[in-house]
């Protein structure tokens, strides 16, 4: 596999407030990237940089193993983007908009029919998009992307507007672009729920810095299990085990005696018990879902 973007210290600033501060992004081919972070992260900011759309205050940029601003036009030729909304002409079709495109990336008609398939708007392709709902134009955003089967796919925010089966099928479909159309995907959210069902890498940036790159394994490894007890006496065993050197805490009707503790650890911790003749009802490990480590990353007042 080779290297399909790379960015070296990227940041951008205004004034004095960086948007964007030392992201070191690294996607491979074949890779469906989740690029995550709560709104005003610093995500858009992140993608127009990637795509010459915003200049970096400091950094660089490289997208298919080249230095993005001596090959702005060979890069731009093998991606398709889609970064906030849609842009499209309101007076034409949605057939008339894909023309225009088409036209401009000098594609076949036959990716023009595709496309319209694809995203659901074969029946609706000579309607003004003017009168489109907000799911259709972004499905509309998200075929004029894919119209030249790039060899990249840039996405910001690409289920904005669509309803639960309309997004159901946008994730299908890019879950398919890797294998079908050999394609690399970049897309943003500030859903995890939708994130980690599609993507093989992930990236987490708050406040403008990355702070997470890797697999999903990779992260959840990183979150903290916590085992919890329930005894007939938790009053007394809580002094049991805080005398034998556990960080134990009564809350409610269980005991919590500590995180990532070893399996000898919690066989220790029963050991006691039970030779006090404290009975043990139940030991149960509590590990932390995903959404919560997210929260703990970027800030448990932000708003997902």
């Amino acid at each position: 596999m080779s290297q399909i973007i790379k960015t070296n210290s990227l940041s951008k600033r205004y004034g004095s407030v960086y948007r964007v501060k030392a992201v070191n992004l690294d996607v491979q081919e074949g890779d469906i990237y989740g690029f995550l972070g709560p709104n005003g992260a610093g995500k858009s900011t992140t993608l127009k940089m990637i795509l010459g759309l915003a200049k970096p205050t400091e950094g660089q940029v490289s997208v298919f193993g080249k230095e993005f601003e001596q090959n702005r036009g060979f890069i731009l030729s093998q991606t398709g983007s889609l970064i906030e909304a849609p842009s499209y002409y309101g007076h034409l079709t949605g057939l008339e908009n894909l023309r225009v495109v088409q036209k401009l990336r000098e594609v076949p008609d036959k990716n023009v029919k595709e496309v319209l398939s694809i995203v659901r708007l074969i029946n609706q392709k000579d309607k003004k998009v003017s009168q489109y709902s907000l799911g259709m134009k972004q499905r509309l955003g998200i075929a004029m992307a894919l119209l030249s089967f790039p060899k990249l796919l840039i996405l910001d925010e690409p289920t904005n507007g669509l309803d639960p089966s309309g997004i159901g099928e946008i994730r299908e479909l890019i879950k398919s672009l890797p294998s079908r159309y050999g394609m690399t995907v970049l897309i943003s959210s500030h859903l995890l729920s939708e994130i980690e069902q599609i993507a093989t890498t992930l990236g987490i940036i708050n406040d403008g810095t990355l702070g997470f790159q890797g697999s999903l394994k990779k992260l959840q490894e990183m979150g903290s299990s916590e085992f919890t007890i329930k005894t007939r006496d938790n009053q007394s065993a809580l002094a049991l085990l805080k005398y034998h050197g556990f960080l134990a805490d009564l809350q409610g009707e269980e005991l919590i005696i500590g995180r990532n503790l070893r399996e000898e650890q919690v066989v220790q911790a029963n050991r006691l018990l039970v030779s006090e003749e404290i009975g043990v009802y139940r030991i149960e490990e509590h590990k932390k879902n995903l959404e919560s480590i997210f929260l703990d990353m970027t800030g448990k007042e932000q708003t997902l």
